[in-house]
């Protein structure tokens, strides 16, 4: 009796043992949707250029893959670190070049969801900032609706939530003393039970197991590839380096730039150089 009062106490070591030292590695890949217009600063009806055929489509493949990128989560039961792969960027057209404002170039986003925080650093406007603040609770709709991704059997949840209307340059209703309009969108979240932790990609949690798919209406991130326990121990460590903001001084931050990039362009028009080219991107 007193050998299996033994073994039932190391088995229960042991499974604690398990669960404060399980890590993982998930790969995702990400995809945003795109409303591609092409425009100049001639004063004809319509304000449109037209583009042979060769050059949308080297356009087109040039944007596709500025956002098509490849991110990898590391996770364990209370902390996760997302931040974009390394690799070499994409070629754009000779002759032309693009400038995509919401694009960062050191974005890391680290979560403690023990502690209820979270850490992004990300490079905006050639500046590094560090956002601390408090993650956001995220009320999930549990649903019934399966599906497999990879050799995982994963589950529906959804997520309703506001945020600010997209300004578009030229926007006559643009005003900085107004609020923001807000337009209400819905976040599909796909998670799986058989990965018992309760984190996702980028800021997404709360869910009864690893998210493997997320799609907000602009922007899908799919998890193609997941290692748990490697062999290899990887580090969790959160970004330290960066100007110290919360959340609300950032959007504040982005909101006024996107202000003055708006204003600049409508009052230098093209500059003086030829024709120029407007790419919204949704999301």
């Amino acid at each position: 009796m007193k050998q299996l009062a033994v073994i039932i106490v190391m088995l229960l070591v042991s499974s604690t043992v398990i669960a404060q030292d399980f890590q993982g590695v998930a790969t995702y890949k990400s995809k945003r949707q795109m409303d591609f217009q092409i425009g100049n600063d001639s004063t004809d009806t319509g304000g449109n250029m037209q583009l042979d055929s060769d050059m949308q489509k080297r356009m087109m493949e040039m944007l596709k893959k500025q956002f098509e990128k490849t991110y990898i989560l590391t996770f364990s039961k209370e902390e996760s670190l997302f931040k974009e792969e390394e690799s070499l960027e994409a070629p754009q057209p000779r002759g032309m070049q693009f400038v995509i404002a919401g694009m960062g170039g050191s974005d890391v986003y680290y979560k403690n969801i023990k502690e209820g925080r979270f850490v992004n650093q990300n490079e905006m406007y050639g500046k590094v900032f560090l956002i601390q603040d408090k993650l956001e609770k995220q009320d999930w709709v549990l649903g019934s609706e399966t599906k497999n991704i990879g050799d995982y059997t994963c589950y529906k949840a959804t997520l309703v939530r506001e945020r600010p209307v997209e300004l578009r340059f030229g926007d006559a209703s643009a005003n900085e003393n107004e609020a923001p309009k807000m337009e209400e969108y819905t976040t599909t979240a796909w998670y799986t039970p058989q990965i018992s932790v309760s984190n996702g990609p980028r800021g997404y949690y709360g869910l009864p197991g690893l998210i493997l798919e997320v799609n907000d209406g602009s922007e899908t991130i799919i998890c193609s590839k997941i290692v748990l326990n490697p062999k290899a121990k990887v580090s969790i460590s959160e970004p330290t380096k960066g100007k110290k903001v919360t959340q609300v001084e950032y959007d504040a931050i982005m909101e006024k730039k996107m202000r003055e990039m708006r204003e600049r362009f409508e009052r230098d028009g093209d500059h003086g150089d030829g024709e120029h080219f407007s790419i919204r991107i949704r999301g």
